[in-house]
Protein backbone atom coordinates (compact mmCIF):
# COMPACT_ATOMS: atom_id res chain seq x y z
CA UNK A 1 0.00 0.00 0.00
CA UNK A 2 1.52 2.98 -0.94
CA UNK A 3 1.18 6.03 0.84
CA UNK A 4 1.04 9.82 -0.51
CA UNK A 5 0.65 13.15 0.83
CA UNK A 6 -3.13 13.51 0.08
CA UNK A 7 -3.55 10.23 2.81
CA UNK A 8 -3.00 12.41 5.45
CA UNK A 9 -6.30 15.00 5.20
CA UNK A 10 -4.81 17.27 8.75
CA UNK A 11 -1.22 17.37 7.16
CA UNK A 12 -2.65 18.48 4.09
CA UNK A 13 -5.20 21.13 6.17
CA UNK A 14 -2.14 22.69 7.65
CA UNK A 15 0.69 22.21 5.43
CA UNK A 16 -1.97 24.54 3.09
CA UNK A 17 -3.29 26.90 5.30
CA UNK A 18 1.10 27.22 6.14
CA UNK A 19 1.38 27.67 2.19
CA UNK A 20 -0.97 29.49 1.40
CA UNK A 21 -0.35 32.13 4.25
CA UNK A 22 3.25 32.32 3.05
CA UNK A 23 1.89 33.22 -0.29
CA UNK A 24 0.02 36.49 0.72
CA UNK A 25 2.88 37.53 3.14
CA UNK A 26 4.71 37.37 -0.67
CA UNK A 27 2.43 39.47 -1.44
CA UNK A 28 2.76 42.29 1.06
CA UNK A 29 6.05 41.83 0.24
CA UNK A 30 5.97 42.94 -3.00
CA UNK A 31 3.48 45.70 -2.32
CA UNK A 32 5.86 47.01 0.33
CA UNK A 33 8.94 47.02 -2.02
CA UNK A 34 7.31 49.36 -4.44
CA UNK A 35 8.14 52.99 -3.57
CA UNK A 36 4.97 54.51 -5.16
CA UNK A 37 1.39 52.94 -5.29
CA UNK A 38 0.09 53.01 -8.99
CA UNK A 39 -3.46 53.16 -8.70
CA UNK A 40 -4.20 51.74 -12.18
CA UNK A 41 -1.69 48.87 -11.60
CA UNK A 42 -3.68 48.37 -8.39
CA UNK A 43 -6.91 48.55 -10.18
CA UNK A 44 -5.93 45.86 -12.85
CA UNK A 45 -4.37 43.80 -10.11
CA UNK A 46 -7.85 43.65 -8.39
CA UNK A 47 -9.56 42.41 -11.31
CA UNK A 48 -7.12 39.96 -12.29
CA UNK A 49 -7.56 38.75 -8.57
CA UNK A 50 -11.39 38.66 -9.03
CA UNK A 51 -10.93 36.60 -12.30
CA UNK A 52 -8.36 34.11 -10.70
CA UNK A 53 -10.79 33.63 -7.40
CA UNK A 54 -13.86 32.65 -9.71
CA UNK A 55 -11.41 30.15 -11.52
CA UNK A 56 -9.89 28.58 -7.99
CA UNK A 57 -13.50 28.21 -7.22
CA UNK A 58 -14.68 26.68 -10.53
CA UNK A 59 -11.25 24.24 -9.98
CA UNK A 60 -11.95 23.45 -6.01
CA UNK A 61 -15.96 22.72 -7.43
CA UNK A 62 -14.91 20.66 -10.27
CA UNK A 63 -12.31 18.67 -8.21
CA UNK A 64 -14.44 18.24 -5.10
CA UNK A 65 -16.66 16.53 -7.21
CA UNK A 66 -14.32 14.07 -8.87
CA UNK A 67 -13.30 12.80 -5.17
CA UNK A 68 -17.24 12.51 -4.63
CA UNK A 69 -17.80 10.80 -7.99
CA UNK A 70 -15.15 8.17 -6.63
CA UNK A 71 -16.45 7.67 -3.40
CA UNK A 72 -19.70 7.35 -4.58
CA UNK A 73 -18.18 4.46 -6.75
CA UNK A 74 -16.63 2.67 -3.93
CA UNK A 75 -19.95 2.48 -2.16
CA UNK A 76 -22.25 1.20 -4.98
CA UNK A 77 -18.87 -1.45 -5.67
CA UNK A 78 -19.31 -2.53 -2.07
CA UNK A 79 -22.97 -3.13 -2.82
CA UNK A 80 -22.24 -4.52 -6.01
CA UNK A 81 -19.75 -7.15 -4.20
CA UNK A 82 -22.14 -8.25 -1.54
CA UNK A 83 -25.10 -8.94 -3.50
CA UNK A 84 -22.33 -11.44 -6.10
CA UNK A 85 -21.40 -13.12 -3.07
CA UNK A 86 -24.89 -13.24 -1.76
CA UNK A 87 -26.38 -14.70 -5.10
CA UNK A 88 -23.63 -17.33 -5.39
CA UNK A 89 -24.64 -18.12 -1.72
CA UNK A 90 -28.10 -18.96 -2.79
CA UNK A 91 -26.96 -21.18 -6.05
CA UNK A 92 -25.22 -23.31 -4.06
CA UNK A 93 -28.54 -24.98 -4.31
CA UNK A 94 -27.34 -26.54 -7.83
CA UNK A 95 -24.54 -28.25 -6.41
CA UNK A 96 -24.39 -31.46 -4.67
CA UNK A 97 -24.67 -31.42 -0.85
CA UNK A 98 -21.15 -31.94 0.07
CA UNK A 99 -20.11 -29.22 -2.58
CA UNK A 100 -23.23 -27.07 -1.77
CA UNK A 101 -21.86 -26.90 1.96
CA UNK A 102 -17.90 -26.59 1.48
CA UNK A 103 -18.99 -23.59 -1.19
CA UNK A 104 -21.25 -22.30 1.61
CA UNK A 105 -18.23 -22.11 4.23
CA UNK A 106 -15.73 -20.55 1.93
CA UNK A 107 -17.72 -17.75 1.00
CA UNK A 108 -18.71 -17.11 4.60
CA UNK A 109 -15.12 -17.05 5.26
CA UNK A 110 -14.55 -14.77 2.04
CA UNK A 111 -16.66 -12.85 3.29
CA UNK A 112 -15.05 -12.19 6.06
CA UNK A 113 -12.06 -11.35 4.36
CA UNK A 114 -13.77 -8.93 2.22
CA UNK A 115 -15.12 -6.70 5.73
CA UNK A 116 -11.38 -6.82 6.66
CA UNK A 117 -10.42 -5.16 3.76
CA UNK A 118 -12.58 -2.09 3.75
CA UNK A 119 -11.19 -1.86 7.66
CA UNK A 120 -8.02 -2.63 7.52
CA UNK A 121 -5.16 0.71 8.25
CA UNK A 122 -2.11 -0.51 7.72
CA UNK A 123 -0.17 -1.77 4.85
CA UNK A 124 1.34 -5.21 6.94
CA UNK A 125 -2.88 -5.89 7.79
CA UNK A 126 -3.86 -5.19 3.85
CA UNK A 127 -1.42 -7.35 2.19
CA UNK A 128 -2.37 -10.60 4.82
CA UNK A 129 -5.77 -10.18 3.72
CA UNK A 130 -4.78 -9.42 -0.05
CA UNK A 131 -2.82 -13.19 0.43
CA UNK A 132 -6.05 -14.81 2.25
CA UNK A 133 -8.58 -13.12 -0.13
CA UNK A 134 -5.75 -14.41 -3.39
CA UNK A 135 -6.35 -17.67 -2.06
CA UNK A 136 -9.50 -18.23 -0.59
CA UNK A 137 -10.84 -17.02 -4.21
CA UNK A 138 -8.97 -20.13 -5.90
CA UNK A 139 -10.32 -22.48 -3.54
CA UNK A 140 -14.06 -21.16 -4.17
CA UNK A 141 -12.89 -21.18 -7.69
CA UNK A 142 -12.39 -24.86 -7.81
CA UNK A 143 -15.18 -25.53 -5.37
CA UNK A 144 -17.70 -24.86 -8.51
CA UNK A 145 -15.48 -26.06 -10.83
CA UNK A 146 -14.86 -29.29 -9.89
CA UNK A 147 -18.71 -30.24 -9.58
CA UNK A 148 -19.44 -28.36 -12.94
CA UNK A 149 -16.41 -30.55 -14.57
CA UNK A 150 -18.32 -34.23 -13.23
CA UNK A 151 -21.47 -33.28 -14.06
CA UNK A 152 -22.18 -30.73 -16.53
CA UNK A 153 -25.91 -28.97 -16.66
CA UNK A 154 -27.16 -25.67 -17.22
CA UNK A 155 -27.36 -25.39 -13.28
CA UNK A 156 -24.55 -25.95 -12.49
CA UNK A 157 -22.97 -23.52 -15.22
CA UNK A 158 -25.40 -21.01 -13.12
CA UNK A 159 -22.98 -21.75 -10.33
CA UNK A 160 -19.74 -21.04 -12.33
CA UNK A 161 -20.69 -17.58 -14.02
CA UNK A 162 -22.35 -16.66 -10.03
CA UNK A 163 -18.78 -17.37 -8.92
CA UNK A 164 -17.09 -15.48 -11.59
CA UNK A 165 -19.31 -12.24 -10.79
CA UNK A 166 -18.11 -13.09 -7.26
CA UNK A 167 -14.55 -12.60 -8.65
CA UNK A 168 -15.19 -9.93 -10.65
CA UNK A 169 -16.39 -7.65 -8.41
CA UNK A 170 -13.84 -7.89 -6.07
CA UNK A 171 -11.13 -6.57 -8.68
CA UNK A 172 -13.28 -3.78 -10.19
CA UNK A 173 -13.56 -2.60 -6.52
CA UNK A 174 -9.95 -2.86 -5.98
CA UNK A 175 -10.08 -1.12 -9.11
CA UNK A 176 -12.18 1.93 -7.73
CA UNK A 177 -10.03 2.15 -4.88
CA UNK A 178 -6.94 2.86 -6.56
CA UNK A 179 -9.01 5.33 -8.60
CA UNK A 180 -7.79 9.05 -6.77
CA UNK A 181 -7.65 12.19 -7.71
CA UNK A 182 -4.58 12.64 -10.64
CA UNK A 183 -1.69 14.52 -8.99
CA UNK A 184 -2.07 16.87 -12.11
CA UNK A 185 -5.37 18.03 -10.69
CA UNK A 186 -4.00 18.36 -7.13
CA UNK A 187 -0.94 20.78 -8.62
CA UNK A 188 -3.44 23.22 -11.04
CA UNK A 189 -5.14 23.80 -7.86
CA UNK A 190 -2.35 24.61 -4.99
CA UNK A 191 -1.32 26.97 -8.15
CA UNK A 192 -4.02 28.72 -8.67
CA UNK A 193 -4.65 29.23 -4.91
CA UNK A 194 -0.77 30.30 -4.12
CA UNK A 195 -1.63 32.89 -6.94
CA UNK A 196 -4.99 33.91 -5.57
CA UNK A 197 -3.15 34.54 -2.38
CA UNK A 198 -0.33 36.16 -3.82
CA UNK A 199 -2.29 38.90 -5.51
CA UNK A 200 -4.75 39.15 -2.25
CA UNK A 201 -1.55 39.91 -0.34
CA UNK A 202 -0.79 42.88 -3.07
CA UNK A 203 -3.79 44.26 -3.37
CA UNK A 204 -5.06 44.80 0.03
CA UNK A 205 -3.79 46.84 3.45
CA UNK A 206 -2.70 44.72 6.07
CA UNK A 207 -5.30 46.59 8.34
CA UNK A 208 -6.55 44.50 10.59
CA UNK A 209 -10.43 44.02 8.90
CA UNK A 210 -8.37 43.21 5.95
CA UNK A 211 -6.07 40.95 7.62
CA UNK A 212 -9.15 38.96 9.21
CA UNK A 213 -10.49 38.72 6.07
CA UNK A 214 -6.98 37.47 4.37
CA UNK A 215 -7.44 34.75 7.24
CA UNK A 216 -10.61 34.01 7.15
CA UNK A 217 -9.91 33.18 3.27
CA UNK A 218 -6.66 31.17 3.48
CA UNK A 219 -8.65 28.80 6.38
CA UNK A 220 -11.72 28.11 4.09
CA UNK A 221 -9.28 27.13 1.22
CA UNK A 222 -7.56 25.10 3.40
CA UNK A 223 -10.52 23.34 4.36
CA UNK A 224 -11.92 22.65 1.27
CA UNK A 225 -8.38 20.55 0.47
CA UNK A 226 -8.88 19.08 3.38
CA UNK A 227 -12.50 17.53 2.40
CA UNK A 228 -10.91 17.14 -0.96
CA UNK A 229 -8.58 15.18 0.52
CA UNK A 230 -10.57 13.01 3.11
CA UNK A 231 -13.33 12.30 0.84
CA UNK A 232 -10.24 10.81 -2.03
CA UNK A 233 -8.41 8.57 0.36
CA UNK A 234 -10.26 5.44 0.88
CA UNK A 235 -8.15 4.61 4.29
CA UNK A 236 -6.58 7.88 5.20
CA UNK A 237 -9.79 10.03 5.73
CA UNK A 238 -12.37 10.45 8.24
CA UNK A 239 -15.01 9.83 5.56
CA UNK A 240 -14.45 6.18 4.69
CA UNK A 241 -17.02 3.45 3.13
CA UNK A 242 -18.25 1.15 5.30
CA UNK A 243 -18.84 -1.98 4.47
CA UNK A 244 -22.09 -2.18 5.84
CA UNK A 245 -23.76 -4.65 3.31
CA UNK A 246 -21.04 -7.07 3.51
CA UNK A 247 -21.31 -7.39 7.58
CA UNK A 248 -25.39 -7.86 7.24
CA UNK A 249 -24.78 -10.37 4.37
CA UNK A 250 -22.01 -12.00 6.71
CA UNK A 251 -24.71 -12.05 10.00
CA UNK A 252 -27.06 -13.47 7.83
CA UNK A 253 -25.32 -16.74 6.86
CA UNK A 254 -26.05 -19.76 8.66
CA UNK A 255 -23.96 -21.15 11.39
Amino acid sequence: MNYHLTDFPVVVLVFSFLLLWLSGRLGTWFRNKKQKTDEAASADAGLILGATLTLLGLIIGFTFSMAISRYEQRKNYEAEEANAIGTEYARGDVLPAGDAQRLRALLAQYTKQRILFYEASHAEQLRRVNADTAQLQKELWSAVVGPASSQTTPLTALAVSGMNDVLNSQGYTQAAWWNRIPASAWGLMVTIALCCNLLIGYCIQRTGAESVVFLVLTLVVSISFFLIADIDSPRGGIIRVQPENLVNLSQSFLP
